[in-house]
């Protein structure tokens, strides 16, 4: 298989359109396409249509809080599952922390279920959430 990027993967999967469309639109596609690496947890289609009515559409019109969104959905360096176990909080590139529990073998970042892990990038990882998360603002 052709290494890929976190970008690219996360279009490759299909499941991510609405993260991508976000991540053009907070203007992060370079810096996810850098080098890293990162850890990324990406809500599917399924987890941004969970969002109220309209948030996501404040959001795409707003770049700034946009992009401070979806840098709190990333983490930096590589952290594959068998080490997002072991913390109790991850310190994003937005610069605040999303705390992890893991209770009977399921992992939480914040309030999202991770349900698929270790999807690994050439410049990182990625873990897939069933929620957007958010940092207080």
């Amino acid at each position: 298989a052709v290494a890929a990027d976190i970008v690219d993967t996360a279009v490759a999967a299909g499941s991510f359109t609405t993260l991508v469309k976000a991540v053009q639109a907070a203007g992060l596609v370079e810096t996810l396409k850098g080098p890293g690496p990162f850890t990324v947890f990406a809500p599917t289609d399924e987890a941004f249509a969970k969002l109220p009515a309209g948030a996501l559409d404040a959001l795409l019109k707003d770049p700034a809080k946009l992009k401070a969104v979806l840098t709190y959905h990333v983490v930096p360096g590589k952290v594959m599952a068998a080490d997002v176990v072991k913390i109790k909080s991850a310190k994003t590139v937005q610069g605040s922390s999303a705390k992890v529990t893991v209770m009977g073998g399921n992992v939480m970042i914040d309030k999202a279920h991770v349900i698929k892990t270790d999807i690994e990038t050439d410049n990182g990882v990625i873990h897939v959430i069933d929620s957007v998360i958010l940092p207080k603002m």
